[in-house]
This record gives structure tokens, sequence and C-alpha cells, in this order.
């Protein structure tokens, strides 16, 4: 079952000018979509990421286009490492340490067995183990973000595009619907504001709804919570490092990190520093949604809504699953903080 519409067209044996001009197309079509797909969330609280995607496979008839093709095989790559890079902007050692030490290693714990769930339980399901790992660590560091880092690691191939389609969309919903409930569900067992902060920022997905769940509690836990999260988040690059490890990949072998995960690694060193104006920081974030989210979109365009729907309940059983036990063990965990 074919994913992508058309092969990688090659652009790097023309003059520069002439690659520009092959890439523009894919890249303005991407930029449309991401436009639009930020216009809903803005407006009407759609989860942007999910909307890219959705929008993007609409327009998938265009990915066969060879005037776009070139360009939105581009934009779905190199915009997604630079946008995973930028994410280091909004991260500093400051805000990690507000916490101590014991909240830093329960997380680290949590995140270790959720992402050791999926990978056991993957094969069980009779799906691949680098499906597992692909779900496991978009369910325990940042969604979709951290699906789209870690896939871009990955061996290539037809699969690897229709499983990184099918984590983005489920986590994005799975994380939306936690942001409705989880906030009632800690109410109903009685935690506190402080105890619903901590676990909102260790179990919701994506940074969006950690912010929107946190803050419907009260501010204390969404103060909490985003924290918490940006705990989550700034083990990426140490996830990376074990998936290149461990891909079976031949840079696994040289233990060398990809450009964009040392280019991560400089962005959370300088923001720490405080040497970066808060403005410019602020805006290498917003820029790092920005072409998250246009590199999602170039994704969308290039992917066969079909074949992704074609892979079956168990792929979405292990989505589940993997949130279900991080759930769980952040409740028994956060009763010893």
């Amino acid at each position: 079952m074919r994913l992508l519409s058309s092969p990688r067209s090659p652009v790097t044996a023309l003059p520069f000018t002439q690659q520009i001009g092959r890439l523009a197309r894919g890249f303005l079509l991407a930029c449309l979509v991401a436009a639009a797909a930020r216009f809903l969330s803005d407006h009407y609280g759609a989860p942007a990421m999910l909307m890219a995607l959705l929008i993007g496979m609409a327009f998938n008839f265009l990915a066969a286009d060879p005037l776009c093709a070139p360009g939105l095989a581009v934009t779905s790559t190199t915009l997604l490492r630079a946008g995973v890079a930028l994410l280091g902007f909004k991260l500093s050692v400051a805000e990690l340490a507000e916490l101590g030490f014991r909240s830093f290693a329960v997380v680290l714990g949590l995140m270790a067995l959720t992402i050791g769930f999926g990978v056991a339980v993957a094969p069980l399901l009779k799906r691949r183990w680098r499906f597992g790992l692909l779900t496991g660590g978009s369910v325990a560091i940042c969604g979709a973000s951290a699906a789209l880092a870690i896939s871009a690691l990955l061996p290539k191939g037809k699969q690897l595009e229709q499983d990184t389609l099918f984590t983005v969309v489920a986590v994005t919903a799975l994380s939306t619907l936690a942001m409705i409930f989880y906030p009632v569900l800690f109410s109903m067992l009685g935690l506190s504001d402080a105890q619903s902060g901590f676990l909102i920022g260790a179990t919701v997905h994506d940074v969006a709804q950690v912010v929107g769940a946190g803050y419907s509690i009260s501010e204390t836990a969404g103060n909490i919570a985003t924290i918490v999260k940006l705990q989550r988040v700034v083990m990426l690059p140490v996830v990376l490092l074990i998936v290149i490890l461990v891909s079976g990949e031949g840079q696994a072998k040289s233990l060398r990190l990809p450009g964009f995960v040392v280019a991560f690694l400089a962005c959370f060193a300088l923001n720490s520093t405080g040497l970066v104006p808060e403005r410019a920081a602020a805006l290498a974030a917003q820029g790092s949604q920005w072409l998250l989210l246009i590199a999602i979109s170039a994704l969308g365009v290039r992917t066969s809504l079909s074949a992704v729907f074609s892979l079956g309940p168990r792929h979405l059983l292990l989505i589940v699953a993997e949130t279900a036990f991080l759930l769980l063990m952040a409740l028994v965990a956060v009763r010893f903080l």
C-alpha cells in the first residue's frame, strides 16, 4: 500500500536559484495549510497540529504533482528538524529546577516506564517494536513534537511515514481529551491543586493542552503543570540519543547526535545563561511552533488518508494503553511527593 503519492524529487543537482524555484510551490502549499490550521486553532480552539494534518490530507492529490513534490519533501524534513532545534529556547535550567530533584526523578521514571511499556507491548499487539518506541516516546515526552523528532531518526520507509502520521493524529486527539477530562477526574479524586498540576504536567501529551488543563484548575496548578511538562520536554535529546543507539541505523555506531539535536541542546544552554532577551527567546519559541506546523502540514499533504485508516485498531489500542499506563503510574507516584 502506498502512503506517499510520489517519490522525493532530487533538487541538489540544480543551481541554487532553480532549486528554490522547484521547492517554492510545495513550501507555499504547506504554509497555506499551516495558516488555515492556525486560524482554526486561534478562533475555534481546534488543535493546530491535528488541523494541519487533516487539511493537508485533503490536498493529497497535489503530492503527485511534480511542481509540488520536491518542496513538500524538503519542507516535511528540513523544517521539522529546524523546529525541533528551536524548541530549546522554550526551556532553561532555572525553570526546570523550580520543583526540585524529587519531582524531576519521578518524571524521569514515568518517562522510562512509559517508553519501555510501549516497546514491550507493541509486539504483543503484533506491531513492530519501533512503533512502540515511536508512540511511547510521543506519549512520554511531548506528543506530536516528540513523535516527529523520533521519527526523523528511525529507518526510513513507507511504514514509518504511515506510523508517524497515525501517531500524531492519535496522540493529539488523546491529549485534547485529557485536557478536558483529567481536571474533572483529579477533582473527583480529591487531589490538591499542587498534585493536580503535577499530574497534568506529567501525563498530558502536548504543551498547549497542559497549559489549558492546568490553568483551568487554578494558577498554582497551571504553573506547576507547565514546569513539570518542561522537565519532560528537556529530556527529548536524551531519548533521541537512545533512539540512535537502538535504531539499527549506521549512525548509531558513531554515537553522533544529529545536527538538529545538537542545535536543540545549544539553544537550551544559551537560553539558560540568561543572555538571550526574553522577547528574542519568545520569538524563537514561536518560530519553532510555526516550523513544526508547516512541516506537519507538508507531511499531511504527502499522506494518503486511506492508508492511515488502514492501520487498524491495534495501532490505536497501543497508544491508548500507553496513555492509561502513564496516568496510572503518575497517580501512584504523586502520593509520594
